[in-house]
């Protein structure tokens, strides 16, 4: 199939812009037609502008998704009924246009899943096997329900984790920005006065005239530094394995945030771990589906190790127990759920602690980033003053002797 980039009009006289595929000019004006759009015009586009200045789908579009499909599988609805009503509410035009590939698929011959998984950048694998689980089971409807649940609990996990990351960046650039201020406009006018007195100056003023004559003479040095030192690490990382294997390691034991990050990591593990469980997916499948899920390569190796040593006859709690990644609660927690035959149910009470245990985590985290941001702009602004002030008291003191 090839890619059209397309001019259409709708029922009510507006013009409809997008892109899609299809294998020729009637293939892409039938599939416009079913989704009541007029063809005006196309030529043909590279796939990889498809998503050019559009906006991307979103977790909370794929919330509505999964929420809109529960309501109605829920209440007797047929998938393809279901799919047209959505495709005909929605505003996002790439979203839409992915439900009108969905409703061709299965009108094809196609399950939903299967539908699915044409659009991987849509919807991830974990997201497809559950809605598979969920058609041999009968309880596709209750999978959407649990799929909402999760959706909106991640959409939360990433509101809290997103207040870890802004108040630090804010706070930084406001120091940053007072850095360059005082070191490039003030401190120079006040060093030259100082040197003019003739005394010996302190090291601690001598320190301050040469990291100012530092950002006066190199600005640009360190105003590209950082950026040099981020586009390294990026290329590093797109470039070895092992040094992404590295810097997912160096996240979980950074500090005040490693361990923050380490348990939204398991908490997001638990929760999928234990819907994809519920949902009738094998435990091998559930592991492998989880190493995608956590997105650390440290913790996905540990996982595809327990997977190995299950399938060679290991319980599934030892197995996890001696990949030595994960915590006693987990790991008491698959006991009582391989004892009891309730492993879901063990899981999700481990998924709700984290979960609370992450919230506390967040806040103390920001209490503590707060007085530490304090702390150093109060000293970068005390090294100033001392050094500034110092020898011009030194000065008026002899001067009163």
């Amino acid at each position: 199939m090839a890619m059209y980039s397309y001019q259409s009009m709708d029922q009510n006289g507006k013009t409809v812009r997008g892109m899609m595929d299809a294998a020729n000019m009637p293939d892409l004006e039938m599939r416009l037609k079913r989704m009541e759009l007029d063809l005006i015009d196309c030529k043909p586009a590279e796939q990889r502008t498809f998503t050019l200045g559009r906006r991307k789908i979103t977790r909370k579009d794929l919330i509505n998704f999964c929420f809109h499909m529960e309501q109605l599988t829920g209440a007797g609805v047929p998938i393809l009924e279901g799919l047209a009503d959505l495709r005909d509410s929605l505003e996002q035009p790439r979203f839409r246009e992915v439900v009108a590939d969905m409703i061709e698929n299965i009108e094809g011959g196609s399950q939903l899943s299967e539908a699915m998984l044409r659009h991987p950048l849509v919807f991830d694998k974990t997201m497809s096997s559950l809605i598979m689980a969920g058609e041999q089971t009968g309880r596709i409807s209750e999978v959407f329900k649990n799929l909402s649940e999760s959706l909106k609990w991640q959409d939360e996990l990433a509101s809290q984790t997103k207040k870890i990351v802004m108040y630090p960046a804010f706070v930084g650039t406001i120091v940053l920005g007072v850095t360059f201020f005082l070191m490039i406009f003030l401190v120079p006018q006040l060093t030259g006065f100082i040197k003019n007195m003739g005394q010996e100056l302190p090291f601690h003023t001598k320190a301050l005239i040469f990291v100012s004559n530092i950002f006066v003479n190199y600005w640009y040095v360190v105003l590209s530094l950082p950026v040099v030192i981020f586009v390294i690490i990026q290329v590093t990382l797109k470039s070895s394995e092992r040094a992404r294997y590295l810097a997912d390691e160096y996240k979980l034991r950074v500090w005040m945030v490693g361990p923050v990050i380490h348990k939204i990591i398991l908490a997001r593990f638990v929760t999928f771990f234990a819907l994809m469980y519920a949902s009738g997916i094998t435990i091998l499948d559930c592991i492998r589906l989880s190493e995608e899920i956590v997105n650390n390569r440290m913790i996905a190796r540990a996982l595809q190790q327990a997977g190995q040593l299950i399938a060679e006859g290991q319980g599934v709690t030892a197995a996890f127990q001696m990949t030595g990644m994960f915590p006693p609660l987990i790991i008491r927690m698959l006991k009582v759920g391989e004892a009891t035959g309730s492993l879901d149910t063990a899981l999700r009470n481990v998924g709700y602690f984290y979960n609370r245990d992450v919230k506390e985590m967040i806040e103390r985290v920001q209490a503590l980033i707060e007085p530490i941001m304090t702390v150093l702009l109060g000293a970068l602004l005390g090294w100033v003053m001392l050094s500034v002030l110092g020898p011009i008291y030194d000065t008026i003191s002899k001067i009163k002797m």
